[in-house]
């Protein structure tokens, strides 16, 4: 199954969470698409409300369903809680830390820059958006790539960098401090239910 490329808005709507992390698409219409979105009534089953999060989660993200299932996979085999566990890998992945840095306004665009070589971490060009960055590593944008627009408008954006990130402006790096807490990882998930829908 291929990545979604389809109308990020209107899947935002449906699934009632910002996917871009803007908070602009539930602002003039928080409710499902659709003729009748306004005034849906539907009860989700046990079944469909497990779904509904593994897709919050995956297309928060922007994985397909096959690394999204390798990762939650590669999460059991880590002591500690399954979900927490799957969280942290996720938040670890190099295109996600780009976002969290604030050089991209949106994971997609964070994707972009890491897959046009334009990412360097620990001095060296990484151009894998899923390569998983360790507790220590520095990510940093190369040197030719500084002066590139996108990356001064996301930062000028930008006024929060999360606590287990250091970021220096002026020189474009930032520093993958420690792993996350769940505290400080998206909220609105519960990934509890993740991992019911996948021991189903």
């Amino acid at each position: 199954m291929a990545r979604y490329t389809g109308p990020v808005w209107k899947k935002s709507r449906r699934l009632g969470i910002s996917l871009t992390g803007t908070g602009k698409e539930l602002e003039k219409r928080p409710y499902a698409p659709g003729q009748h979105g306004p005034n849906q009534r539907r009860k989700l089953s046990e079944y469909g409300l497990q779904l509904q999060e593994k897709q919050k989660l995956r297309f928060m993200y922007g994985l397909n369903e096959r690394q999204f299932l390798n990762l939650f996979n590669r999460a059991s085999k880590i002591k500690g809680i399954h979900g927490e566990n799957f969280m942290i890998l996720l938040e670890s992945r190099l295109d996600n830390l780009v976002y969290r840095l604030g050089l991209a306004r949106t994971r997609a665009q964070a994707r972009q820059l890491v897959n046009h070589g334009h990412i360097l971490v620990d001095g060296s060009r990484v151009d894998i958006p899923s390569y998983q960055v360790k507790p220590g590593n520095v990510i940093s944008v190369r040197e030719k790539s500084q002066k590139l627009d996108i990356i001064a408008d996301a930062i000028e954006a930008n006024n929060f960098v999360p606590e287990y990130l250091s970021f220096d402006a002026d020189k474009l790096e930032g520093t993958f401090t420690r792993l996350p807490e769940r505290s400080e990882l998206p909220a609105e998930i519960n990934e509890a239910l993740i991992v019911e829908f996948y021991s189903r």
